[in-house]
């Protein structure tokens, strides 16, 4: 048995793992704190919870169906003490799903509560597998899901294609918040692409950056050679193509006046033709 957010519920022990380094206390080494060891009774109560939550989720779907709501349920949780059920659905808009609930509380005669969901939860109760051949990390082991944003994928030189940093919830991978931290303070200590740089006598633009390997992918710009590769011994001693500190920097080019032209016409006054009839 172990305690979980709404009491002590029960829980299968799947395998055994090491103890993390650095974490001692027991609230630190997992999700849940494990209580005791289930009774008897419990054991047989778990199984037949199972049962029974498959049973509640069909007279939901029946009921959805019969109100016509525009819903997916996801899945049934019900609390081994029986005092409540919790619904789990997904929807484009928002649902009106009090008559629903009234149709639960009147076959179930027990606490009801219906919870909206969006794809990424939706995922994590369901489950499955990524692209990567494991459990997707989301039904694993992650509790909260942190906000990703393309950049994170640009800083770490993967290809901008949704269909391969994109989960199977069609949203941003998980995982590229992992390793986002260390490509940033790396690249923070490098050269930007497209900067010119001097090593030795001869002056290079950087094409590419390498993070993890601290290299640089570098073009020569004085001569038709193929790109070469400057480990971070080399790039290091190099400097920007820039002026020297205490030299001033070349005075831009000023335009030139225009050429004096003639002196310009004087316009000759124009002379209004008096209306016919008058006495001019």
């Amino acid at each position: 048995m172990a305690q979980t957010e709404h009491g002590i519920e029960p829980a299968t022990v799947h395998t055994r793992t090491l103890p993390c380094p650095g974490k001692t206390t027991p609230e630190g080494l997992g999700s849940h704190l494990i209580v005791r060891r289930g009774t008897r009774d419990e054991t047989e109560k778990f199984a037949r919870l199972l049962e029974r939550e498959k049973e509640a989720f069909a007279v939901c779907t029946r009921f959805i169906g019969t109100h016509g709501l525009p819903m997916k349920l996801i899945k049934v949780e019900r609390f081994l003490n029986g005092s409540k059920i919790i619904f789990y659905f997904t929807a484009d808009t928002r649902v009106d799903f009090r008559e629903l609930v009234k149709d639960l509380v009147q076959e179930f005669r027990t606490r009801v509560e219906i919870r909206q969901v969006g794809v990424r939860h939706e995922t994590k109760m369901i489950g499955g597998l990524g692209c990567c051949g494991r459990e997707l990390c989301c039904s694993s082991y992650l509790k909260n899901f942190a906000p990703v944003s393309i950049k994170m994928a640009k800083e770490q030189g993967l290809p901008l294609n949704p269909a391969k940093i994109s989960g199977i919830c069609n949203r941003l991978l998980c995982c590229l918040t992992y390793e986002y931290d260390t490509y940033h303070a790396i690249r923070k200590t490098m050269p930007k692409p497209g900067k010119a740089i001097t090593v030795g006598e001869k002056n290079y633009k950087i094409i590419k950056v390498n993070p993890l390997e601290e290299t640089l992918e570098v073009a020569w710009v004085d001569g038709h050679e193929r790109n070469i590769m400057l480990t971070k011994d080399e790039w290091s001693q190099a400097r920007a193509t820039q002026p020297v500190q205490g030299q001033a920097a070349p005075p831009p080019p000023q335009a030139q006046a225009p050429e004096a032209d003639a002196p310009p016409r004087r316009k000759r006054p124009k002379h209004h033709k008096a209306p016919e009839g008058s006495g001019q």
